[in-house]
């Protein structure tokens, strides 16, 4: 398989962005930007990430006791470029506080999680794993999120609030 067309063919579907927070096992916060993160499960409340297996923070991650999922807004575009660099000082100009899990908690995210594992699958090239969710949190005022799709980030510019036509396809 054309492994360019295929992550082609993966930018067709649009995400929101997040970012991933633990506490590292020197106790220092670590953190990256992904777009692959989803719900799995209501009962019990079941949510995932996966890692590239070349990642930095791939063995902190997988020693991680709790983590959040800082689901980021549109106007945190800055903040999504700064955890998705390697090896950067991520965390000056980032407000945050430690939540329950130990994880950092970004400040303004739309929504948060605080999470602990549940369970760690392989995922070819990546690893994956689930987490159950302890405690979240949504901000109020219906800010717009940070979309990304085709590689860039993308607004929701012009699009008009409908009511879902039933059934839905998606499936909780």
């Amino acid at each position: 398989m054309d492994s360019k067309a295929f992550r082609q063919a993966l930018g067709e579907f649009a995400t929101g962005v997040a970012v991933i927070t633990a506490e590292g096992s020197d106790g220092d916060p670590i953190g990256m930007t992904m777009s692959s993160f989803n719900s799995v499960s209501i009962d019990p409340p079941l949510v995932l990430f996966s890692v590239d297996r070349c990642a930095n923070s791939l063995p902190a991650m997988s020693k991680a006791k709790g983590f959040a999922v800082n689901v980021l807004g549109r106007e945190q575009e800055d903040i999504a470029n700064r955890f998705a660099r390697a090896l950067s000082d991520k965390w000056s100009q980032v407000k945050c506080r430690v939540g329950i899990a130990k994880a950092p908690l970004i400040t303004g995210a739309l929504a948060s999680f605080e999470c602990e594992p549940y369970a760690q699958y392989d995922g070819g090239d990546h690893m994956i794993f689930v987490i159950r969710v302890l405690r979240h949190t949504v901000r109020a005022g219906n800010p717009a999120p940070l979309v990304f799709f085709r590689g860039r980030y993308r607004d929701l510019v012009g699009e008009t609030e409908r009511e879902p036509t039933w059934p839905l396809p998606i499936h909780y």
